[in-house]
């Protein structure tokens, strides 16, 4: 399979892809002889966003996804589904709110991308920003495990990371990295206003570029055995902090 290409499969997932980006969608698959209610109400939906669905035999759904597929599969085209570093900056200046930004710096476990996903949905993240290389891109796994996230996020793959980080600067936007080594407390870092937090892999952390762009350096506090978390659960912590701080700030 290209990687400018992949499948994704399941009502929930297909479902949400056709609401959110109907344009990404370079094939829609449906199997034969279902029509179930969530099916058909899945076929009226494409008629309304003009996909066209061809209706196919389970064995070539069964081909496509070794996961449950429920009948539906859509080829997605990578590059329609994320946002270019322009689009990204264009979208920030059309918001009217402090923007909340997730950077994964060298995540290249698909499994960690889709659940960095997930997690970002769920904290009302405005974007999440990824490296065009060295980094998991987008496809069948990473939706699977993002549970319908990958198709409701912005994802923003860029060529140059560290000038991102500045041209979101020039946004008024505080780039924060987190880093084990940092004496500097999570919960003691005000973390309102505009915010881009930046996550960096499991193994050796951030790179030396995306640190050094960095306004500054934040850790979670652990007070057990272990080191480190997983990045989608030091995500998930982090993030809601900042959430926290804000919804505090705004009562």
């Amino acid at each position: 399979m290209s990687n400018e290409h992949y499948w994704i499969t399941g009502i929930h997932a297909v479902t949400e892809v056709i609401k959110q980006r109907s344009g990404s969608i370079s094939k829609l698959l449906l199997k034969a002889d279902r029509d179930d209610a969530r099916l058909i109400a899945l076929k009226r939906l494409a008629v309304e966003h003009n996909v066209k669905a061809e209706e196919v035999d389970a064995e070539i759904l069964s081909k496509i996804s070794e996961d449950t597929h429920q009948g539906v599969a859509a080829e997605l085209s990578a590059n329609k589904v994320t946002m270019s570093e322009k689009e990204l900056l264009s979208h920030l200046d059309a918001i009217e709110h402090d923007p909340l930004l997730l950077v994964l710096d060298g995540i290249t476990d698909p499994h960690n991308l889709g659940a960095c996903l997930r997690t970002a949905d769920a904290a009302g993240v405005d974007a999440v920003i990824i490296p065009k290389n060295k980094s998991a891109s987008l496809n069948s796994t990473v939706s699977r495990v993002a549970s319908g996230a990958a198709e409701t996020v912005n994802v923003v793959s860029v060529t140059n990371l560290a000038r991102c980080l500045e041209a979101l600067k020039e946004k008024n936007i505080w780039i924060a990295g987190t880093d084990d080594a940092t004496e500097t407390s999570l919960y003691r870092q005000n973390l309102t206003g505009g915010l881009a937090l930046v996550m960096g892999s499991e193994g050796s952390g951030l790179r030396r570029l995306t640190k050094e762009s960095c306004d500054y350096l934040i850790a979670i506090p652990m007070a057990g055995q272990i080191s480190s978390l997983n990045v989608s659960v030091a995500a998930g912590v982090a993030l809601f902090e900042a959430v926290r701080q804000r919804t505090a700030k705004s009562e």
